[in-house]
């Protein structure tokens, strides 16, 4: 992973079954491997229902690709926190895990992942509620939740519709990127799947992955982001 430029993308997988229903963990990796990203965070990865099973077995994340699963689980079952997951190439970058409890009128939760890179940079992975009242008071929680980082990413589903409203939380001090319609993968009309980015990062390139197989995966299409990290010295 280069220090001062990182591939991030977003995926809700819908717990890895696809717009033919049917449950296939390969081809959602298939999916993911094809992002090129050095980080990818995801949305819905375990199944819904307690003990909350991963939607994509973890063996098959060791042999189907070359990313790490960043630990957070507090049953030993499940990929994520509250259906976020997060996969890196190099672990090595991490040294700090924190999971969040968000609050809202849904159980909802982020990870938030803090990397040694640069002049350090704080990850958020989260999946907001599905109420615009909710969505305001969590971006209001992740900003709290992120106050002493030099550098930090929101990533993940917004579930916003408006690229006007909704996001007033995040004004000040964080700007919102949006790399393209993501929502619904038959005839993408919503940008539900964003960044947000503190003062000092620079979006350098964005997309949304819209190849057959991807079409095919989820209700959502992934949407990465390669962004610039001031180094310590000029930070």
């Amino acid at each position: 992973m280069a220090a001062s430029l990182i591939r991030i993308a977003s995926y809700n997988i819908r717990k890895a079954r696809g717009l033919d229903q049917k449950r296939q963990p390969r081809r959602t990796l298939e999916v993911i491997n094809r992002l090129n990203a050095d980080i990818v965070v995801l949305q819905e990865a375990d199944k819904r229902i307690r003990p909350r099973n991963p939607a994509i077995p973890r063996n098959l994340i060791e042999t189907d690709t070359d990313f790490h699963l960043v630990e957070v689980s507090k049953n030993g079952v499940s990929l994520g926190w509250h259906g976020n997951a997060i996969l890196i190439r190099d672990p090595a970058h991490v040294t700090q895990i924190t999971c969040l409890d968000l609050p809202g009128l849904e159980p909802r939760g982020a990870i938030r992942m803090d990397l040694g890179i640069g002049g350090g940079l704080s990850i958020v992975a989260a999946h907001l509620g599905l109420r615009r009242r909710d969505r305001r008071a969590q971006l209001a929680a992740l900003c709290d939740a992120t106050a002493d980082s030099r550098h930090a990413v929101i990533a993940g589903d917004f579930n916003e519709w408006s690229h006007r409203k909704g996001l007033e939380p995040l004004a000040g001090r964080f700007e919102t990127h949006v790399p393209g319609r993501s929502y619904h993968t038959r005839r993408p009309l919503a940008a539900l799947d964003r960044f947000a980015l503190s003062q000092g990062l620079t979006v350098k390139n964005a997309g949304v992955e819209q190849g057959d197989l991807a079409r095919r995966a989820s209700d959502h299409l992934p949407v990465w982001s390669d962004i610039a990290i001031p180094s310590a010295a000029t930070c």
